[in-house]
């Protein structure tokens, strides 16, 4: 309940439901993937777009030694890389056009363009049409980022933490059921209508839900921005947004001015060790589809559980522990999130049973509840309120990058040296964030 003095705004809950709606279309394809490209693998026809890929490669496959069925975890990196880059770049684009126009029009853009993008993968009978689809969706991935601008429209500073922390619940409660509601359509698919066009069923169903989004933005979403305190100018407006882009001035802080030069270099080092732990986890999180696919087997149901348990476990440890830790305990708790993902690592790579197997992914989501949002509450701290908007939507473009660069990294590290050796380099690679973030971090209080 809320606090005399401190009543949420009615927006926020609107744009609470919007984003769960979409979240949920969003992860319904996280189990698929892996059997999404074995059926374009087997029926996009020799003169497709897949098998145009597949003789591109061959001869450093056939130098490499690398075994077909790990062709379609280069092709899934290449994907989720390319729909990371579309969002990181199309994102600050949009929030520089909505400065201008206004948030809603510029909300219902992206939201027709997402549905358009599962229109498109309803009917994808070849490689070619299902990777457009994944193109329309990443420019018009920006509602995310658009929603956070429209809470903080909407919310004072006293009331900007409740906000946010309905962000993060729709994140969760998206990233539980989403998985499982695509892994039991697939499943009731496949046993209705055999192994051909199977992905039509939760694909429309991931529009329908795509098309109520949009349907209510439209109806029950009141604009946020009034027109006297838009951008004056859409070229300045962009131009700003631009900086969001640019990947030297993104590390540099460039966009954070009359902050100290210790600060600064505080923040850039944040930064940094920030991007490195994303870069490094997102590879793992995306290619784990494929290597419980072709390692164990799984069906895709069971990833569907999968990331059901990952979901949960990540949502009672926020819900119950990580909103309680004191902004002075933010980077021990990083620290340790960070070392416990090491071990993370190499259960998962070397696990022959499930049994470690589920203990890696155990820590996994252990470490990814502690990690980001201690990295949040310590990038918070630097400068003023009217730094802090501009801290972190530097923060969110360097994450976007990492996993636009971290997918397509792993799943070539994948194909081309296997899943143990790929896993046992990220595990040791992230003993530098943690060493640097330990050694080199100051919490700073304000």
């Amino acid at each position: 309940m809320d606090k005399p003095g401190k009543k949420t705004h009615p927006t926020v809950y609107i744009v609470f439901c919007s984003l769960l709606l979409d979240l949920l279309a969003f992860t319904m394809i996280l189990p698929l993937l892996p059997s999404l490209l074995d059926h374009y693998q087997k029926n996009d026809g020799p003169d497709g777009l897949y098998s145009w890929l597949l003789k591109s490669i061959n001869s450093f496959q056939v130098m490499l030694g690398v075994p077909n069925r790990f062709n379609s975890v280069l092709f899934g990196g290449f994907l989720g890389s390319l729909f990371s880059f579309l969002q990181f770049v199309a994102s600050p684009l949009v929030g520089g056009l909505s400065d201008a126009y206004g948030r809603k029009p510029v909300m219902i853009i992206c939201l027709i363009g997402i549905a358009s993008s599962y229109l498109l993968w309803a009917f994808s009978k070849s490689f070619s049409t299902f990777v457009l689809a994944r193109i329309l969706g990443g420019i018009s991935k920006g509602n995310v980022n658009l929603s956070m601008a429209i809470m903080t429209d909407v919310s004072s500073p006293e009331t900007r933490g409740v906000a946010m922390a309905f962000i993060g619940i729709a994140f969760s409660v998206g990233f539980i059921v989403g998985p499982v509601i695509g892994a039991m359509f697939a499943r009731w698919a496949q046993s209705q209508a055999g192994h051909s066009q199977w992905f039509v069923i939760p694909a429309l169903f991931a529009l329908a839900l795509g098309v109520a989004d949009l349907v209510f933005i439209i109806f029950c979403f009141k604009e946020t921005l009034p027109k006297e305190k838009r951008a004056s100018s859409v070229v300045g407006s962009l131009s700003q947004a631009c900086s969001y882009i640019s990947i030297p001035a993104l590390f540099k802080f460039s966009a954070v001015q009359n902050l100290p030069s210790k600060d600064v270099k505080e923040l850039q080092l944040l930064g940094l060790v920030y991007f490195v732990y994303l870069f490094l986890y997102s590879g793992l999180e995306f290619t784990l589809t494929f290597l419980t696919h072709s390692a164990f087997q799984f069906t895709s149901m069971q990833q569907g559980w999968m990331f059901f348990c990952i979901g949960l476990t990540m949502a009672i440890l926020q819900g119950s522990w990580v909103r309680r830790i004191p902004i002075e305990a933010a980077r021990k708790t990083a620290t340790k999130g960070l070392l416990i993902i090491i071990p993370s690592f190499l259960c998962v790579g070397f696990a022959p049973t499930t049994t470690l197997l589920y203990f890696g992914l155990f820590l996994f989501a252990v470490s990814t509840a502690m990690v980001v949002p201690c990295f949040m509450t310590l990038a918070s701290q630097f400068g003023s309120s009217a730094h802090k908007g501009t801290v972190m939507g530097i923060f969110r473009s360097l994450g976007a990058l990492a996993r636009a660069l971290g997918p397509i990294v792993a799943s070539i590290a994948y194909w081309s040296i296997g899943s143990s050796a790929t896993y046992c380099i990220g595990g040791l690679c992230l003993f530098w964030p943690w060493y640097t973030l330990h050694n080199s971090i100051r919490p700073k209080v304000s």
